[in-house]
């Protein structure tokens, strides 16, 4: 008996709505969450997905040339008519030496979220996103593209970058602060003539 009531007080909190067994919610209350146990992958076009940008570009070239040359030639006296010519000698040194070193260096770390655009038909997933934050009158948007294969995906519904195949990552920004940067009319003029 005590069971019975138990039952149909749980049935009256619930508010008389059926729910199915693999169903955490009542019906229509967010068919998003799944089951229990299943996934939140991204698997189907509109699913989105989180990418953890990590991009580290470190890159570095040296060259060194060295190069010389000597010469030297002589001309003894000559007989017959070019006899009254001295002996004359020459000699000549080249030396050149030349070095030269680049590096540069960049890096962005981030969060972006995308959106699935296809399922490829390799099961892998065609991904593009973008954001753009504005902070006094400055915008910053990151875009990326790419193809992520479905076995990178984390439990938690995220890549890394680098896992992101022919990926496509800008940053730009726009405002006062990047107008700033730009060389004004008058040094783009000098620069044009020197």
């Amino acid at each position: 008996m005590r069971y019975l009531i138990a039952t149909l007080a749980a049935a009256l909190l619930l508010g008389g709505q059926p729910s199915r067994a693999d169903s955490l919610w009542a019906k229509g209350q967010g068919k998003q969450f799944g089951n229990l146990f299943g996934d939140n992958k991204a698997r189907r076009e509109g699913d989105t997905l989180t990418v953890l940008i990590q991009e580290i570009t470190v890159s570095s070239a040296k060259a060194e040339t060295k190069s010389g040359k000597s010469e030297s030639g002589s001309l003894g006296p000559v007989s017959g008519l070019l006899r009254f010519l001295p002996k004359l000698s020459a000699e000549g040194q080249m030396n050149a030496n030349a070095s030269g070193t680049t590096t540069r260096a960049g890096s962005l770390v981030g969060k972006i979220t995308v959106t699935v655009l296809k399922v490829l038909p390799n099961g892998n997933l065609q991904v593009e996103g973008s954001r753009t934050v504005g902070v006094n009158k400055e915008k910053e948007k990151i875009t990326l593209k790419g193809i992520v294969r479905p076995g990178d995906i984390a439990t938690d519904n995220t890549v890394s970058s680098s896992s992101v195949a022919n990926a496509e990552i800008t940053y730009e920004g726009k405002g006062p602060v990047g107008d700033r940067q730009r060389p004004g009319i008058l040094s783009q003029l000098l620069k044009v003539f020197f």
